[in-house]
């Protein structure tokens, strides 16, 4: 298996760039081949440009000029190289600490300017439907989340203050991975890092080495599929989990 391993520790000293060595050394020492892109180290700027596509000015959709650019071969050297490592990748790995509810910046603009429009998305079948959901440009690829966050477990609980942690990676597991044909696997929460009660570093990377264990054999997270569960205007068949409109409807059960 080749994984790719995307870090948005926000410092070498950040438990997550520790996490981050962590997971390498367990994949590489199953016999995996690995790259890791450390985006602080790489200087990675986080905002969509013009120079992105080899233009001066934006004058039409961003996603149109991602897809002219890549026509024309003027899309940004670097942004091609991780699109590329992309690609070859059959495991995709984002490392995070949890920001505001979410990834930071650094990471939210890596799938801003890698995961482009012609290249991530914007696809169709044969039959003119939209590949997303369940299908798209990355189907066959898996991936998975490793995160931290501050507030101890029971706030990220079904009814923690914060929010379930579920849902709060929702839009990371369903709406990028899922939606570009990525099978999400259940993801690696460290919670409470910042509390009386987190156990230690020693203890977060033995979950990590934990987690890996059976990375490429472990089941994906059941979200139904678009051309499957949903009717006309993308709106989930009232005979699948009625009466409800949390976001676990869109599992399958």
């Amino acid at each position: 298996m080749h994984a790719l391993i995307v870090s948005g520790a926000p410092s070498s000293v950040a438990l997550t760039a520790d996490l981050t060595h962590t997971a390498e050394a367990t994949l590489r020492d199953q016999g995996h081949d690995v790259d890791v892109l450390d985006l602080v180290r790489l200087g990675w700027h986080p905002a969509v440009r013009p120079g992105d596509y080899g233009i001066e000015d934006f004058t039409a959709p961003v996603g149109a000029h991602a897809v002219a650019a890549a026509r024309s071969g003027t899309l940004d050297a670097e942004v091609r190289r991780h699109q590329e490592l992309l690609r070859r990748a059959d495991l995709l790995v984002l490392v995070f600490p949890l920001w505001w509810a979410g990834m930071p910046a650094i990471l939210k603009g890596w799938v801003d300017r890698v995961l482009t429009q012609g290249f991530a998305y914007g696809l169709r079948d044969a039959d003119g439907n939209p590949r997303k959901y369940g299908d798209g440009a990355f189907t066959g690829k898996r991936g998975l989340v490793v995160t931290t966050a501050g507030d101890r477990a029971e706030a990220f609980g079904p009814r923690g203050v914060n929010g379930h942690i579920e849902d709060l990676l929702f839009p990371i597991n369903h709406g990028i991975f899922w939606y570009t044909g990525i099978e999400p696997l259940p993801p690696l929460t460290l919670l409470g890092v910042d509390s009386p009660v987190w156990a230690g570093v020693e203890d977060a990377r033995a979950q990590v080495r934990k987690r890996f264990e059976n990375i490429d054999t472990d089941e994906p997270l059941p979200y139904r599929r678009l051309l499957d569960d949903y009717d006309g205007r993308r709106r989930l068949l009232d005979e699948h989990a009625p009466g409800r409109s949390d976001l676990a409807i869109h599992r399958r059960p």
